[in-house]
């Protein structure tokens, strides 16, 4: 391993899922590279992660990084980075096309067998909608898209659990409305919803709800997802936050680096301050420690009131599953008008 990598020298504090009962660390590193990576540089980057004291590691089948986790968690224990798995806390989750009554479990246990592992911490539904069996890429023709049977697949998700195949279950990318629904008849509440959540779009109606029902949210993109597909630089390009960093400490940060530094990393913090956990994806060793530098300081009130007055607009509006022939017709009717 790179001898240059230090681990931290304190615990990512951690947040108790409320219906399993789980300790999940509230900072985690998610693994949907873009655009993709070669699974040595994957392998490599969580390898150093884990060595800097990451213990939360989120993928999915479609990002293609289920393998390289498996692989890494196992030379992990053999350079006793940790004891062993139970060290680390690993999400999954169900692509559309398998969210199917009859192709939860059969999916659950591909992604066991990509991942070497006996059980996920945790196992999520990717979007509130189903595709036709076997369409497993992001390329989605409009007759491809389907109304979800919530009711039939959530069972399917509390049976994973029930099975030891899972010790946790929740969602993503799901609206107030999508949330209170299965509320009214699971038998095992989702723990977690993971969605968008940054200083442009801090789901503020959502926070409340999940807050008020025991949800865990889980905020990913917290830095605008910049040069993805579906991200921009709008959060990190925002004056407002380039002005909150350069104020930053006793001197003024000078070059753009530093203030990029600074923006990040307040960005970041402001997350973590709602009371949620967030997902952080840099695949360089220095930023991976950046990202661990928000534990020890807060946010001045100001500042906090300057970043909740900023305009709100998504960023991942799931257009591609806007179908004519489908559930949604409209990003509206998606998100019931959280936009």
């Amino acid at each position: 391993m790179d001898s240059s990598l230090e681990a931290t020298c304190f615990r990512i504090p951690e947040q108790v899922l409320n219906s399993s009962g789980q300790r999940m660390p509230r900072l985690g590193f998610g693994m949907a590279p873009y655009p993709l990576v070669p699974p040595q540089v994957t392998k490599r980057a969580i390898l150093q992660a884990i060595e800097l004291g990451y213990k939360h590691f989120d993928t999915a089948p479609l990002y293609g990084t289920e393998k390289p986790l498996g692989e890494a968690t196992q030379e992990a224990i053999s350079l006793r980075l940790i004891k062993s798995r139970d060290e680390l806390f690993i999400t999954s989750k169900l692509w559309c096309s398998d969210a199917h009554r009859e192709l939860v479990l059969p999916a659950l246990h591909r992604s066991l067998r990509n991942l070497k592992l006996e059980y996920l911490d945790l196992y999520l539904i990717l979007w509130p909608l189903s595709l036709k069996p076997g369409r497993n890429e992001f390329t989605i023709r409009e007759e491809d898209v389907l109304s979800m049977d919530f009711g039939s697949v959530w069972a399917a998700m509390e049976d994973c659990r029930r099975l030891g195949h899972t010790k946790s279950i929740g969602v993503c990318n799901f609206s107030t409305k999508k949330l209170a629904d299965p509320l009214s008849f699971a038998e095992i509440p989702p723990d977690v919803n993971q969605v968008e959540l940054n200083p442009l779009w801090n789901q503020k109606k959502l926070r409340e709800f999940c807050k008020s029902n025991g949800i865990l949210l889980i905020g990913y993109s917290p830095l605008g997802a910049s040069g993805t597909m579906w991200g921009s630089n709008r959060v990190l390009g925002c004056d407002v936050l380039k002005e909150i960093a350069k104020a930053k400490g006793k001197t003024v940060p000078q070059t753009k680096v530093e203030v990029d530094y600074y923006s990040k990393n307040r960005c970041l913090r402001w997350a973590f301050e709602q009371c949620i956990s967030i997902l952080v994806k840099s695949f360089n060793a220095e930023r991976m420690k950046q990202n661990l530098e928000i534990f020890n300081w807060s946010l001045s009130d100001e500042e906090l009131r300057r970043i909740n007055y900023l305009p709100k607009s998504r960023g991942c509006d799931g257009q591609l599953f806007i179908s004519k022939l489908g559930p949604f017709k409209t990003i509206e009717e998606l998100w019931e008008g959280e936009i």
